[in-house]
């Protein structure tokens, strides 16, 4: 559920949804990549699986001012790691897959926790911090001890956008301790649609074949 998080001058300023429960499959794994040797990577669910890799570990241009580069380590690790390892959701079978590739190094502003690099599906590169890559982040610093219930983190994206977290509840999937995320962040509006039933359509109302 997205709710509204502040107001400036009559407008909406942030808004802000909870998120799935999340939490950490493992921390610290290795797994050798071709291009790259070892990479060591954490795991972790926040609404869809990602591999946590700290760029700084791979020598990676940073920031990324060639995302060339970012997006074939992406792909190749995330390779790897399928290749590696099943992943299997504890309670969501359809859910056990890597969907991506999360770069994490130092912040553009220093104000700011993270920047994130997110590569995912087939090489793509999300405009934004990622709001479930976000929540896996939640839960990777929850379990090493280094965010609390009620502090915040914040993250920048790959061309500068903005989510903070933070989280309240702590919960269980499964065996997984796990927290439920809350992510802000800026959103407008970006256009409006209407779908019209003609009465002369047979079909308006759907159909149903099986």
């Amino acid at each position: 559920v997205v709710s509204i998080s502040s107001i400036v001058d009559g407008a909406v300023g942030e808004v802000r949804f909870r998120n799935v429960p999340s939490f950490v499959d493992s921390l610290d794994n290795l797994v050798f990549v071709d291009s790259l040797g070892d990479v060591r990577y954490d795991l972790a669910f926040g609404g869809a699986y990602y591999a946590y890799v700290d760029v700084t570990e791979l020598g990676l241009p940073w920031p990324p001012s060639e995302s060339s580069k970012l997006i074939d380590a992406g792909r190749a690790i995330k390779a790897a790691i399928e290749k590696d390892r099943l992943i299997i959701h504890p309670e969501e079978a359809d859910l056990g897959f890597l969907y991506g590739v999360i770069f994490t190094g130092p912040p553009l502003d220093p104000s700011n926790t993270y920047r994130n690099v997110c590569v995912f599906a087939d090489g793509e590169v999300d405009r934004s911090p990622t709001g479930t890559g976000v929540s896996g982040r939640i839960a990777i610093d929850a379990a090493r001890g280094v965010l609390g219930a009620g502090e915040t983190i914040r993250i920048e994206s790959v061309v500068g956008g903005i989510f903070s977290g933070v989280f309240n509840d702590r919960v269980h999937v499964g065996e997984y301790p796990a927290v439920v995320p809350e992510i802000t962040g800026s959103a407008y509006i970006t256009g409006r649609s209407a779908l019209w039933i003609d009465p002369e359509d047979h079909l308006g109302q759907g159909f149903l074949i099986r």
